[in-house]
């Protein structure tokens, strides 16, 4: 997400770079790449021409401080302007002072709130939460089904109820009434109704909204919007907010060909926060909104504060601790372990997501650049040649010779040279962490490191 957006506006400041001092020209010619790639980002055009006009004041401005170069005083200016549009702090849940916490998820139809309902309770419940699911959409062809059975993915629990046999929005009014005393009375203390969506804004979904927010009287209105739908979310945004007055948005679909331009236009023009992103498929493909993070990673210095708490929730800190104490033994690791880390890397998500949390400038720039090239599929079929070793052939790999070679390949159904790559690289690898155990090592494993990265490409082998 964002990367557009980032690789536009990293041209406009790189153009800078080399000029003495702030003037009228650069700045203007700055600014004009800017607003471009604003626009091409599904920016709002009103938005874009006020951060525009405030980056231009700013410059021109007293503000700047006069040591930083025009390319470093513009970068300041542009990450100050979008915090501003953003929010400056990751914006908190609200929780209701008497239980249960009601939170209604609005949005059209196809902008993700079913998955995003499941997703949020998720969420809820790894914080000690036990929410309960409802969904009131009577009027789209087994859309109550559809959140039983993510209810049941994310194991949290649901209240069905009856229909009658005329649906309309009687119904709905009774389901969340139902819902909210079931909730009550199991000690719920979060209850999230899922409403029903059209597929464009009408008089009857507002009304029925309205209906809905009168009767539950809910601490938060989500507006689930779909990231790659640019502009016409934030159209709905704002319709939404108009009637509703929404605490906050949801994007869906941040994984996708989304410019993120939806994230700043909506934010400045409803004045609510974004409090999460949807990043995926999977149920804790999801995460808080940090404005801050996310003005990092537009302007290329990543996202380190993510990365490092995904790593902690997901990897297995002990496993992780023995095998850099013996890898960094001088006793080496074996293919096992190679095949253990591997594992536990996956779990963070993909290698190009993994890599564009790093900055994009300065010593991580060729890891920026390399993510491009990351063919993931790389990953399955270096496991699958582990897969077909014998657990002696793992532990050590130097007793594979050419037979065994020769076998582990049919076994993995790849080519012997694919096998040759990984314990020549399995080597190579040994080498550098035996190098980093010893004084000074670090730095040139650093060094090693940075030059190999363009080595993880599709058809060549594993890459360092």
């Amino acid at each position: 997400m964002f990367e557009a957006l980032s690789d536009k506006l990293q041209r406009s400041f790189k153009n800078l770079r080399g000029q003495g001092t702030l003037t009228d020209e650069n700045i203007n010619d700055a600014l004009r790449e800017i607003r471009v790639a604003l626009l091409e980002s599904d920016v709002n055009l009103d938005v874009a021409r006020d951060i525009i006009e405030h980056i231009r004041a700013k410059a021109l401005g007293s503000t700047v401080a006069t040591a930083l170069s025009p390319a470093e005083q513009i970068v300041k200016i542009v990450r100050d302007e979008l915090m501003e549009v953003l929010g400056k702090d990751t914006a908190r849940f609200k929780f209701a002072s008497q239980p249960p916490t009601v939170i209604l998820m609005a949005g059209l139809q196809g902008s993700g709130k079913t998955t995003t309902t499941g997703k949020l309770a998720a969420w809820l419940k790894k914080g000690g939460h036990r929410p309960l699911l409802v969904s009131v959409d009577v009027y789209r062809p087994a859309a109550r089904e559809q959140l039983k059975v993510v209810a049941s993915t994310v194991g949290v629990q649901i209240y069905e109820g009856k229909l009658s046999e005329t649906t309309g929005t009687a119904d709905v009014l009774r389901l969340a009434k139902e819902a909210f005393r079931e909730a009550r009375n199991f000690a719920n203390d979060v209850l999230i109704v899922d409403t029903a969506g059209r597929l464009g804004i009408d008089q009857a979904l507002m009304d029925e909204m309205a209906q809905l927010k009168k009767e539950l009287n809910p601490s938060e209105i989500l507006f689930v919007a779909d990231a790659m739908t640019g502009q016409d979310a934030v159209n709905s945004a704002k319709a939404f907010n108009d009637l509703l007055q929404i605490t906050g948005a949801v994007l869906t679909k941040m994984d996708g060909d989304s410019r993120g331009g939806a994230a700043l236009s909506i934010r400045k023009i409803t004045g609510q926060p974004i409090k999460f992103l949807g990043t995926g498929e999977k149920p804790d493909a999801f995460e808080p909104f940090h404005p801050d993070r996310i003005v990092s990673r537009i302007l290329g210095m990543g996202d380190i504060a993510t990365l490092l708490e995904r790593a902690e929730e997901k990897l297995d800190k002990d496993k992780a601790t023995a095998f850099a104490k013996k890898a960094l033994s001088g006793d080496g690791f074996s293919l096992e372990d190679f095949r253990d880390q591997l594992r536990q890397i996956k779990k963070l998500g993909s290698m190009q997501s993994i890599l564009k949390m790093l900055p994009s400038v300065g010593p991580f720039q060729g890891m920026q650049q390399a993510a491009q090239n990351v063919d993931q599929k790389q990953f399955d079929r270096v496991e699958a040649i582990i897969n077909s070793m014998t657990k002696k052939e793992r532990q050590n790999s130097s007793i594979i010779n050419g037979s065994r070679r020769k076998r582990i390949a049919l076994g993995a159904g790849v080519q012997v040279s694919e096998v040759n790559n990984l314990l020549k690289q399995h080597a190579q690898m040994s080498k550098m962490f035996k190098t980093m155990g010893t004084p000074g090592g670090a730095g040139k494993m650093q060094q090693r490191l940075m030059s190999q990265m363009g080595g993880m490409r599709g058809g060549g082998g594993f890459g360092r």
